[in-house]
């Protein structure tokens, strides 16, 4: 494999007949699994080029396998069908070398992750995620052909149920059962795309709008998974914040009100899957402290406290994730 680098991805790019003259290049800092550059021309508009990278930049050894990439493509397409301008356009693919180029955003983005850790709150923008998120899932509810495309759940396995669920469950043996029972339902019950990586660190903002970014994980599965997932890094930024700001804990809420209020066509399966999100939060919760990549923003008090939380309410604060959000805000507040 050819792996390109800020020094010579302009120069592959020419070779490959996607720009021509001369162009700048750096490298962004989307994630631990792949290498990420922008790529400006003199003339014409900036792309992004991702490539996977096998070996992922965390502290403990996490090794994924190179393919996943095509499972990102698959999902930009799919996402420029159903919700279009949601995420970046896919112009071109390499496949001997693991390669996607994309059309580029705004430089002056915002990541979204480091509005939060600044403090800056914007409530309507957790209503706006959350009619996505149900608008992602409704539109491919039961869909034979995405589950076809996307029925390949390995990646999602060894980037996420492996680094969450099964460490968490060789380092708290008391919790394997209920987490073993997590891992069969996310890899049996299939009922709609789920991106799996939906959370702050991949939604960019702009003046027009958001973007999201990073599928890799995607698959045809169990919505509770993004849920669970998603609501853990707001909540553990409402952690973070402490005493006296629930302003996290609020957009929390927000979130999970507008989309069960966007899955409305499929109450009676937001009933049922409920609680499954929230023993999926809890113990998302649990797995970045304990897991594989725990959360970098953190200190020792706020760590032992989702701990303390999720093993004394065994990953079941609650049935409905309202009440299980506020058990934890109770804690934190």
């Amino acid at each position: 494999m050819h792996e390109v680098t800020a020094d010579n991805v302009v120069e592959y790019l020419q070779q490959a007949g996607l720009i021509s003259g001369p162009a700048s290049a750096e490298a962004l800092g989307w994630g631990v699994s792949n290498v990420v550059l922008r790529v400006t021309p003199d003339a014409g508009a900036p792309l992004v080029v991702k490539q996977s990278r096998e070996l992922l930049r965390t502290r403990a050894e996490w090794r994924s396998r190179l393919d996943r990439i095509w499972r990102e493509a698959d999902v930009l397409r799919l996402l420029e069908q159903i919700v279009p301008g949601a995420a970046p356009r896919l112009l071109h693919e390499d496949r001997p070398n693991y390669l996607l180029v994309m059309e580029a955003i705004d430089r002056d983005h915002v990541v979204w992750k480091e509005a939060l850790l600044n403090g800056r709150i914007d409530l309507s923008l957790a209503e706006t995620l959350g009619t996505l998120l149900a608008r992602i899932h409704t539109l491919t509810w039961h869909n034979p052909t995405v589950a076809e495309l996307m029925g390949n759940a390995e990646a999602f396995d060894e980037l996420r149920l492996d680094p969450y669920y099964r460490r968490l469950a060789s380092v708290h043996p008391s919790l394997a059962p209920i987490l073993h029972a997590l891992i069969e339902a996310s890899r049996t019950r299939r009922h709609a795309l789920v991106l799996a990586d939906f959370s702050p660190k991949n939604i960019l903002l702009t003046a027009d709008g958001l973007t999201l970014v990073d599928f890799e994980t995607g698959h045809y599965g169990d919505p509770p998974f993004d849920l669970g997932f998603f609501l853990t890094h707001i909540a553990l930024k409402g952690v973070r914040a402490g005493r006296g700001d629930d302003r996290c804990f609020l957009l929390a809420q927000q979130f999970w009100k507008s989309y069960a209020d966007a899955m409305t066509p499929l109450t009676s399966t937001i009933a049922d899957f409920e609680p499954l999100c929230v023993r999926h939060w809890t113990a998302c919760l649990l797995a970045r402290v304990d897991g594989k990549s725990p959360v970098d923003y953190l200190d020792e008090p706020q760590q032992a406290l989702v701990r303390e939380f999720a093993l004394k309410t065994r990953l079941s604060p609650a049935d409905r994730m309202p009440q299980a959000l506020a058990a934890l805000q109770a804690r934190v507040l």
